[in-house]
Parts: structure tokens; sequence; C-alpha cells
């Protein structure tokens, strides 16, 4: 998706793991994600450098769609649908 597409989205569920270094932010993730129901959106707020890496390789391996990722300021909004 392209960033103004990922802007337009309406994010069902925010995880803010900002400040939080590898692995806290993938561990939020995991935590959060019985929050939602199959279809919705998740929104990952991270500072890490390393989630860019590990959110879509964990959302292959669980079968959940990753969307994209949009670079802010300081940290990254990661989208993936369940």
């Amino acid at each position: 998706m392209t960033t103004e597409e990922l802007n337009d989205l309406k994010s069902d569920l925010v995880v803010d793991a900002r400040g939080t270094a590898c692995p806290g932010p993938l561990l939020e993730v995991k935590k959060s994600i019985g929050k939602i129901d199959e279809g919705q959106i998740m929104e990952v707020l991270s500072s890490d450098e390393g989630t860019k890496r590990d959110v879509p390789k964990w959302c292959q391996k669980k079968g959940h769609d990753y969307l994209g990722v949009i670079d802010e300021p300081g940290y990254f909004r990661i989208f993936f649908k369940k």
C-alpha cells in the first residue's frame, strides 16, 4: 500500500510500543493480537528499527496480511490485518 493509502486506513487497534527495544514491540503485538477480530487492522507504533523487519516476518508466519509502514519523525507506524 502507498503511504497515502496507509494514512487513510482506520486502525481498529493502535499498539504504542515506542521507547521499547527489541523484542519489546513484537511482544506487545503478540499480547494484543487477541483484542482484534479477523479482518481488523492493527497499527503498531515503534521507535525500534528492528520492528520494521520483525512484524512482517511474524505476519507471514501467522498468516496475517502485512500492509506497510510509514516512517514518522523518530518512530514508525506499521500496519497489518489479522
